[in-house]
């Protein structure tokens, strides 16, 4: 394994040269690269664990439990994207359930390695902060949709959010490299599963969505119509 390939592809070390890679590998700031399989529980409320956790490969979902035990998506991580909670620095990502959504690879930092880093290279707090942002950014929005729209947009929204995210095109539609039940898309905009299938049926007749057995294609066509409202780049 390449580390520092690795670790140029974490999302606030790409714009670095080799050399600057090089140093911050012999900080040894980072480490403990571990593959965790599919559907596994990676931190509960109960069992939140200190460190700041680099995406490497894969994908995870952040969620939280209803009284009743509904689940509600709070986001989903990929490749480049950073979770977790230092004393002097976090992400949000406490008392929430974290689980992979394929086998994922994460590699780890600790409060000490953190602030030796912040102080061998400063410049790297403001790529923090803009991480930080651009996740605050998504509550944001996510709480405004829910706050403000209806579930027949809110569908179409988050579909739109996830295939600028995910998707790959494809014959004029965006296929969103994810699984997605009907249940799924309910999870993560805290409605019922039965209502999601009634605008996802609506929707496939008027050829916005085209799906299939957890799979969701969004039409290019609205998802060109939601890019400029969504963007975070």
């Amino acid at each position: 394994m390449n580390k520092l390939w690795y670790l140029s592809q974490i999302s606030i070390f790409e714009e670095m040269s080799q050399e600057e890679m090089r140093e911050i590998d012999q900080l040894d700031t980072i480490h403990h690269f571990n593959w965790i399989t599919k559907n596994t529980l990676v931190q509960t409320p109960e069992s939140t664990r200190e460190g700041l956790y680099f995406v490497k490969e894969g994908k995870l979902r952040l969620y939280k439990l209803n009284d009743s035990g509904k689940q509600f998506t709070l986001g989903i991580l990929t490749k480049g994207n950073i979770f977790g909670e230092l004393n002097s620095f976090s992400f949000g990502t406490s008392r929430v359930y974290i689980e992979t959504l394929e086998s994922s690879l994460l590699c780890t930092m600790f409060e000490p390695q953190f602030e030796r880093l912040m102080i061998n290279r400063p410049q790297l707090a403001l790529k923090f902060l803009k991480a930080l942002s651009d996740r605050l950014k998504e509550r944001e929005d996510q709480l405004e949709q829910l706050a403000l729209h209806g579930l027949r947009k809110r569908v179409i929204h988050l579909l739109s959010t996830l295939s600028e995210k995910f998707g790959v095109i494809q014959d004029g539609y965006a296929l969103i490299d994810l699984p997605l039940s009907h249940q799924e898309i309910a999870n993560m905009l805290g409605a019922s599963r039965e209502a999601v299938s009634g605008v996802m049926s609506e929707l496939a007749k008027e050829g916005v969505v085209k799906t299939s057995r957890l799979s969701v294609q969004l039409a290019v066509t609205i998802l060109e119509e939601n890019i400029p409202q969504n963007s975070t780049h």
